[in-house]
């Protein structure tokens, strides 16, 4: 017993960006010289699943034990991240257009395309904004089962300031110690990511190489390499000009502390809860992130936004149409609106991209082609995807935190400040 206890205190006491990347180095080995041995698999689909499973029940009774306090209230630093969730997903579609411009590509059609239901592709904007506002008053069980965070939110809100009119001071106690007993169970389950993302490479390596990249290279790098531009280039201005101090201290605390899980995992809904813990120790409000951190995971969709236009701009190219400088922007602004309800629709941002293709006459046939090719080359694109999106969740949310400390007059925390006073 003392030796097991031995080995688990040298494993958490070892750093847990260091037990990832052994487990990454551990998933290619074992997916490069036993690919057949599919019990590895189980592994990650288990962590991926307890993530996924958790998550509702700790958003929701982070949200009510917050807002039921009688300090709780969501100020303007909820307000700031909102519009930098939307502001950064509005500029990541923008940035899309113009990388198509300069780097056209056509996409060879594959007939996968076929395999997907029609009837769960939105038929214009209206579909989105329906599916939007009917996850937000969605039936609050179905919400917690399914994983639809807008539903969990809305009534978690409601619940929460209902609870801080009438709770006394047990039923808080309560609250508060409930939260802290979920968000223990999430720190253990955290503790497993490194075998978990061993699992998840592992599955990659074994079923799908290099195949994406082989077949459809070039649309696969100018994705990849929009999303990188987002994420090194453009979301760190937006927290320069905010914070008016070097970001990539934050940036990359971010992509390490939240962009690493949530590529293997590819599911922002799994990635909430190594957001919320990684908020925790950037020293955030608990009452903000609480709050912000689910409400990113279903409206700051920066790489949702690349993949919608660069997609239809493809299928655009390849069938030979010519496309405006005002129809580019109105597909920019229609991408972003798409993918900020994205999260409403079955199957994400690769469901968006018929409705984007109607803007320039492709029809749905075509256009289910297209979708077809994003699901092939979707284990690259995907993951990059959710690692863009969850990782400037925690961003912007420290950002809009950072801001009002500058205002109080509070001390920004010190990887921050340490090379601005060199």
């Amino acid at each position: 017993m003392r030796i097991i206890k031995t080995i688990i205190n040298r494993y958490t006491q070892t750093g847990l960006i260091l037990r990832i990347l052994i487990g990454i180095a551990a998933g290619i080995a074992l997916g490069l010289l036993v690919p057949g041995a599919a019990w590895i698999s189980t592994i990650g689909k288990l962590f991926v699943g307890a993530l996924k499973a958790i998550a509702p029940v700790l958003v929701a009774v982070l949200v009510m034990a917050s807002l039921c306090q009688k300090s709780a209230k969501l100020d303007r630093r909820f307000g700031l991240v909102i519009f930098f969730y939307l502001l950064s997903t509005l500029l990541a579609s923008v940035a899309a257009v113009i990388a198509s411009f300069v780097f056209p590509q056509t996409i060879e059609l594959a007939e996968t395309g076929s395999e997907v239901a029609q009837s769960s592709v939105p038929k214009g904007i209206g579909d989105v904004v329906e599916n939007l506002l009917g996850s937000v008053i969605s039936n609050p069980i179905e919400a917690l089962s399914t994983g639809n965070y807008l539903g969990i939110l809305f009534w978690a809100v409601v619940i929460g300031l209902a609870l801080k009119k009438v709770a006394g001071e047990a039923t808080q106690s309560l609250m508060t110690d409930l939260s802290e007993a979920v968000t223990t169970v999430v720190r253990g389950i955290i503790q497993l990511a490194p075998f978990g993302i061993m699992s998840l490479v592992f599955s990659s390596v074994s079923e799908t190489g290099l195949q994406a990249f082989l077949t459809y290279g070039k649309l696969v790098l100018l994705l990849v390499g929009t999303m990188l531009f987002l994420a090194f280039v453009l979301n760190p201005a937006i927290v320069a000009v905010a914070l008016r101090r070097n970001p990539y201290p934050l940036v990359l605390r971010c992509l390490r502390g939240s962009g690493v899980t949530a590529f293997f995992t590819r599911s922002s809904a799994a990635n909430i809860p190594v957001n919320l813990d990684l908020c925790e120790k950037l020293g955030l409000d608990r009452d903000m992130y609480s709050v912000s951190i689910p409400l990113g995971a279903t409206v700051n969709m920066d790489g949702a936004a690349v993949t919608i236009t660069i997609m239809t701009l493809a299928a655009v190219n390849t069938f030979g149409i010519s496309v405006t400088l005002p129809s580019a922007l109105v597909l920019a602004f229609l991408s972003a609106l798409a993918a900020c309800g994205s999260s409403g629709v079955t199957g994400g941002s690769l469901l968006l991209i018929p409705m984007a293709c109607s803007l320039f006459g492709i029809p749905d046939e075509l256009s289910m082609q297209v979708v077809g090719v994003g699901f092939i080359i979707g284990v690259v694109q995907d993951s990059m995807e959710t690692a863009l999106n969850s990782s400037g969740d925690v961003l912007f949310t420290a950002t809009s935190e950072y801001v009002e400390w500058k205002k109080q007059g509070k001390p920004l925390p010190d990887f921050l400040e340490k090379r601005r006073n060199k």
